[in-house]
């Protein structure tokens, strides 16, 4: 694919700290980075923290922590666009005297009016360029308690056209987009401004993001045109839709991605997972980031919007976990577990964690199956599960816990009385095994009754079965 010519390649993600970042923000990230680092280019982090009202700091650590977490690191910044006012006022000023901006003193209510005027008559509802200064043309009188806008004065005629890095080549009418403001009456710049600027001013080659942008690439193209500036190479990725085919938003609860951390979700497991939402290499579904980086390239970029499933993510992060050594899921284990759960003695812990291992899908998965095995859990037995506890049963238990007591803890001891006890009262494995992890851990299905006999021990044996 062939690109304006740059010397070295440039992406950058530009988050607004108004919330946490979102799946669909931070897949964003992760294709900006992969495509510098593919290209050996470079990677900039930028905060378009122009909303003041709704900028937070606590937004703003959230991203940076998001960030961190998932291994994006960034060549360049955090560079902050309240700290570069100055700068884009002066761009303005310029753009004043050049005339490809001008005073807009509508008012709110007279910008309304002209919306309602323009759907009255089936067009489009937009500024009608009443301040819009023009050859012979004589501009209203400027009232006194109107602080004006400053809005870019469009090119009305022609045809815009950018050859997208992931749609192809896309066209629009100039006359299609009004004049829109670049600063607002409290001289805080605009964010098509401020974007457009910034990809300039710091080199941004390639500007990678959601086709719900679409519609901002023609103005901010049509402001760098004016002042003379070769615009980035633009590429514009299909949304991420939930099962129900709506596209994933604050508005329908979607977590953040730190939620998935505190969730359990290993980063490398996100990575990958959201590496294939909306790109591809052939049929490979596990991979990571060195692979991802060597791979990455921008003609495998999907036009189809992509689909969140989370099934899909938990297999992926369960294959990370049965990946990772077991000293090293231990030690990343240490934050989901309380300090009760951490008072235990640390074979029995470390046993336990090696157990469902290979049976978990997330790290808090795993986590509340180690916490089964503390001395201060007790199961709540469900009505659905007392089926399973007939007199008889029960009967059984009580002199399974009596004598389990005098036999040598070992796993070969105890799958020996088992047998024992399935022959004394010739009874089936799943009679007595089912209504042991019933009593013991509160689940029907577990790994091997010895396995889960073995590191509960004859204290929690005894003490969960003398509730009978």
């Amino acid at each position: 694919m062939k690109f304006n010519s740059f010397n070295q390649i440039k992406t950058r993600f530009a988050p607004s700290p108004t919330g946490p970042l979102h799946l669909g923000s931070i897949r964003t990230a992760l294709f900006s980075w992969a495509f510098a680092r593919h290209y050996n280019g470079r990677f900039i982090l930028r905060i378009e923290d122009t909303d003041i009202e709704r900028s937070s700091k606590k937004s703003l650590q959230s991203i940076l922590d998001t960030i961190n977490w998932l291994g994006l690191k960034p060549d360049e910044g955090p560079f902050y666009q309240t700290n570069r006012l100055l700068y884009y006022k002066k761009i303005i000023t310029e753009m004043m005297k050049n005339g490809s901006a001008y005073y807009c003193y509508s008012s709110p209510d007279d910008i309304e009016n002209m919306r309602t005027i323009a759907k009255k008559h089936g067009l489009k509802p937009r500024y009608d360029g009443t301040w819009r200064p023009e050859v012979g043309k004589k501009l209203p009188k400027i009232p006194n308690n109107i602080k004006p806008v400053i809005r870019f004065k469009n090119p009305q005629t022609g045809i815009l056209s950018w050859n997208d890095i992931v749609k192809g080549k896309i066209s629009i009418q100039n006359s299609e987009l009004d004049d829109l403001i670049i600063m607002r009456s409290d001289e805080m710049p605009t964010y098509n401004f401020c974007a457009a600027i910034d990809d300039w001013e710091m080199g941004i080659t390639h500007v990678l993001r959601g086709d719900d942008h679409i519609n901002n690439t023609p103005r901010q193209i049509n402001i760098l045109n004016s002042l003379n500036i070769t615009p980035p190479n633009y590429g514009h990725i299909p949304m991420i839709l939930n099962k129900e085919g709506e596209k994933l938003s604050k508005r329908h609860n979607v977590m953040s991605v730190m939620d998935y951390k505190e969730q359990g979700y290993l980063p490398d497991a996100i990575i990958n997972y959201l590496s294939r939402l909306g790109w591809s290499h052939g049929n490979n579904e596990i991979f990571n980031k060195e692979q991802l980086i060597h791979w990455f390239d921008a003609k495998n970029f999907s036009k189809s919007p992509a689909h969140w499933d989370n099934k899909k993510l938990d297999w992926i992060n369960s294959f990370y976990i049965k990946k990772m050594s077991d000293q090293s899921l231990y030690q990343t284990l240490d934050s989901f577990l309380t300090q009760q759960v951490k008072s235990l003695n640390f074979n029995n812990l470390f046993d336990t964690m090696l157990l469902f291992k290979n049976r978990v899908s997330t790290l808090k998965e795993l986590a509340e199956n180690i916490k089964m095995f503390s001395e201060t859990f007790y199961p709540i037995i469900s009505i659905d599960h007392k089926k399973y506890l007939t007199p008889f049963i029960l009967n059984v238990l009580k002199n399974f816990n009596h004598d389990i007591q005098h036999i040598n803890w070992n796993r070969e001891s105890i799958s020996n009385f088992i047998k024992i006890t399935l022959g004394k009262y010739n009874i089936k494995m799943s009679e007595i095994a089912i209504p042991l992890r019933i009593i013991l851990i509160g689940k029907i299905q577990t790994p091997p009754i010895e396995d889960i006999l073995l590191l509960l021990g004859k204290k929690i044996i005894r003490d969960r079965l003398n509730v009978l």
